[in-house]
Order: structure tokens, then C-alpha cells, then sequence
């Protein structure tokens, strides 16, 4: 009895500190009480008390046929740091980002979101660091100006002339990442208890981040060509979210692409509902062919368009940006003042500046799209091998969303996979209604090494079905 009570608590225990870090708030759908049981190890009779338990201390409310419910009654102060068991935080959207950023180089990241080291531009950064030592001695010890080193902007803007979409360099602020860019809107237009929009599945940092802002999430169902359209008016009419956040081209985690018909109907529906979208072009130079982009076809009335260049360029040379009305652009500038003082780095900035300026930059994107067409074709023989197979068939990037064989949980398998030293990405970190158990993100250029398949092999091999349980 006494081993049946610290189980119990174990779950308890899980639960608050979900809700103490927001990774659930008011109004959040608690996991169903067989996927929470997969999730801690523990029978679902342990689930059953623990959340009855939690119900009774007023923490979460049990509602007829829909499951139980986050309340928010004595909620706690924020925190987003508590470390937990690798189980209890399984589904969490910090869970991927702690696993990779902290783990040994010798752990293999399957799930991670970058491309190896030894697939970026490593002599061309070189040069310029080496320009930049040998330049103005302001860039090397002044603070970064409060939009971003004109240089940049200037060439951002000329890139998004080429789109098709004509703008002026102080419609562009600089920030320290994408990331920050997410961050500063959200300071900039939301306040607690708003509602954002976000896609179902959809990058899992979004969610954390705006967990962090204490912001409610809604999902709406995401297809091969974008948002479900149907689902997107609907909810928007009954939520009236505050701002709608997504990726237009080779979507993550899905790699989809939004359609032209999609993107019109998206942008139509926004502009007559008056919405704001947040368009994450993170992964625009991966592509093959140019997309749709709902900032280009909306002149950044009712979007407003952010990236970076930790992708394509590197992670650890850091600048995002923000393209946006100028009125925003006055209130982000602020904003960056009081939380930064002043934008990115000139180093940084100047550095990014001379790989784009240089004709290197160009080759090393067609170099990298002619790798990544390679890759994604072995590892999608290779997964279906062991009967993973892409929900889509990405047309450019290094995301894969793939569905496992029936009655397989992601969350089971990537436990079980890091005893083998391997950190994967499990399908409900990117889902904000947990329906996508059945579900794993790879990232196709970090799956070289075989020890990957074998394990999965073997994992699949041993692994009881949900549906048989």
C-alpha cells in the first residue's frame, strides 16, 4: 500500500509541476489516464487516484466524457526550471529542447532541430570573423544600435524585394534570435490569459514559449497544404485569438507547404476577422523553389513576418529578425531597449552580413539542398524498413513526420531510446490536443549513424502495442 501511495504521489507530483512551470494553465486538457500511465510507468489505477486526488484539492476539475481539466484555482508562481524525471516531463514541449541542448556529444539527436556541425559554413564564417578583427574597433566593443546594423536590414530588404515584397530597412528590427523575435510580439501584443492561435501539430517552443507569457493555446488541425481552413474560420469565430502563429513553407514538424489556395483563404479569413499572423520563415532558403508567403501577399497589413539564420548559417552565431507595419516596428524597438539594450551584437551581425554578401553563401544552400535531397530519400527507406513511414512527403528541408506502426507511442519509444544514448522528438511535444502519439519528428541529417534504426528495431521489436494493452 505504502509503494501504491508514492506512485500516486510520484503523478501528483508530475501534475503540479506541470502547472507550476504552465506547461499546462487554465483550461488545459490534462493527458488521457492511459497515455499518462504509459508516460510515468505506472498502472492507470494510479493515474485514476492521483488525478481524483488532485481533483479533490481543487487543482484540476473532472468533466462527464471530456476528461479532466486544469482549474488554475491556487495557482503557483511561475516556473519554468524544475527538473523532473526524464518520464514526468515526456511530453512536455521543454522536454526535446533540454534533452538535446544538455546531452553528451557522444548522444545521438535524431530528434533535434539543427543540421551537424560539418554540414555548415564553418571557412566562411572564418573569414569573416577574421574581416570583422580586422575592422572598425566600434563593431568590437560598442553596443548593437536599437533596430540592427543597417547593413543587414539593407540586405534583408533586398531579399524580400525579390519575393515581391517591397519594404523600407525601418520596417526590419534585428533581435539576438527567432526565438527573441516570438518573444518581443508576444510582450509587445499580448497580456495573461490571451488566446493564440498555433498550428496542431506545431513547433514545440512556440508552446513553450508561450506557456512562459501565460498565454492560452488553441490548435488548429494542420494538412498536407496547411491549416484545415474549414477548422481555422471556426475556431478564430469562437476563440478570437489574439494572434495566429505558423510556419508557411516546409512546416515544423510536418514539412509540409502551404498551398496557394490555402494561403489565400488563410489570408482572406485573417484579414476579415481581424487577426494577426505571425509568419515564421526560419526555413525559406531550404527550399527548392519559392512557396507561397503570406507576407508577400499581404504587405505585412495583418502579418507579420520573423526568421533567422541559426539554420542555415549557425546556431551559434545568433540573429533573428522581424519585418513588420512601422508602427509595430516602433513598439519592438522599445521593447528590445528595455529588455536588451539595443539589438544583436555588431560582431555577429557583420558577420552574418559578409557570408550573405559572399558568393560562398549561395553554393553552400545548393550544396546543402542537394545533400538533404539525399538524406531524406535513405532515411525514408531506412524508417520503412521498420514500418515508419511520412505522414508527407516534404518537398525540400530535413523534417520528417513519420507515423509509426499501429498501436506504437512515441513517448514509450523515446524513453526508451535514450538508454541507448539517442534523443528522439515524440509526436504529442508538437501537440497541443495530444493526439499525436502515433507520431516522431526526425530530422534527416542527424540520422547518419545506424546504431539510430537499430535501436528503434529493437525497441519496435519489444514494445507491446497500445492497442493490445
Amino acid at each position: 500500500m505504502e509503494h501504491q501511495q508514492t506512485r500516486t504521489s510520484a503523478v501528483m507530483d508530475a501534475i503540479r509541476q506541470r502547472i507550476a512551470r504552465r506547461a499546462l494553465v487554465p483550461g488545459d486538457r490534462l493527458p488521457s489516464i492511459r497515455q499518462f500511465a504509459r508516460t510515468m510507468q505506472v498502472s492507470p489505477f494510479t493515474v485514476v487516484q492521483a488525478y481524483d486526488r488532485l481533483a479533490a484539492e481543487g487543482g484540476i476539475v473532472s468533466r462527464q466524457g471530456a476528461g479532466f481539466y486544469v482549474t488554475g484555482r491556487d495557482l503557483p508562481p511561475l516556473s519554468l526550471a524544475d527538473a523532473t524525471t526524464p518520464a514526468a516531463r515526456a511530453i512536455d514541449p521543454f522536454w526535446v529542447s533540454r534533452q538535446s541542448l544538455d546531452s553528451d556529444p557522444e548522444v545521438l539527436k535524431p530528434g533535434c532541430g539543427w543540421l551537424p556541425a560539418d554540414w555548415m559554413p564553418n571557412e566562411a564564417l572564418r573569414r569573416a570573423f577574421r574581416a570583422v578583427a580586422r575592422g572598425d574597433n566600434t563593431i568590437l566593443s560598442d553596443y548593437g544600435s536599437t533596430r540592427g546594423a543597417l547593413r543587414l536590414r539593407r540586405l534583408l530588404t533586398s531579399r524580400f524585394a525579390v519575393e515581391g515584397m517591397e519594404i523600407s530597412p525601418d520596417q526590419v528590427v534585428l533581435t539576438g534570435s527567432g526565438t527573441q523575435a516570438v518573444d518581443l510580439i508576444c510582450r509587445l501584443l499580448l497580456r495573461r490569459g490571451d488566446t493564440v492561435l498555433v498550428d496542431d501539430p506545431c513547433y514545440f517552443n512556440f508552446q513553450a514559449l508561450l506557456r512562459a507569457h501565460e498565454i492560452r493555446i488553441v490548435g488548429v488541425p494542420y494538412t498536407a497544404f496547411g491549416p484545415d481552413i474549414e477548422a481555422f474560420e471556426q475556431i478564430v469565430l469562437q476563440e478570437k485569438p489574439r494572434l495566429y502563429i505558423t510556419n508557411s513553407a516546409l512546416h515544423n514538424p510536418t514539412g509540409a507547404t502551404l498551398s496557394p489556395p490555402t494561403a489565400f483563404r488563410l489570408l482572406s479569413a485573417a484579414t476579415a476577422l481581424g487577426l494577426l499572423i505571425v509568419e515564421d520563415d526560419i526555413f525559406a532558403d531550404f527550399e527548392t523553389a519559392p512557396s507561397p508567403r503570406l507576407a508577400v501577399m499581404d504587405g505585412l497589413e495583418h502579418v507579420i513576418r520573423i526568421g533567422s539564420f541559426s539554420k542555415t548559417l549557425s546556431a551559434s552565431v545568433r540573429c533573428g529578425y522581424i519585418a513588420a507595419r512601422k508602427e509595430l516596428i516602433e513598439g519592438l524597438v522599445d521593447l528590445q531597449v528595455a529588455t536588451s539594450f539595443g539589438g544583436p551584437s555588431p560582431v555577429i551581425t557583420e558577420v552574418i552580413a559578409d557570408v550573405l554578401e559572399g558568393g560562398s553563401y549561395r553554393k553552400h544552400m545548393l550544396e546543402i539542398q542537394r545533400r538533404l535531397e539525399k538524406s531524406r530519400k535513405t532515411v525514408t527507406h531506412r524508417l520503412g524498413s521498420l514500418g515508419i513511414s511520412p505522414w508527407t512527403v516534404p518537398k525540400a528541408g530535413f523534417y520528417l513526420w513519420c507515423r509509426l506502426p499501429d498501436g506504437q507511442d512515441s513517448t514509450d519509444i523515446a524513453l526508451r531510446s535514450m538508454a541507448d544514448k539517442i534523443i528522439h522528438a515524440p509526436g504529442n511535444v508538437f501537440s497541443v490536443s495530444q493526439s499525436a502519439a502515433s507520431f516522431m519528428r526526425f530530422n534527416v541529417t542527424q540520422c547518419e549513424d545506424e546504431r539510430i534504426f537499430r535501436s528503434l528495431g529493437a525497441i519496435l521489436a519489444k514494445t507491446i502495442p497500445c492497442s493490445s494493452m
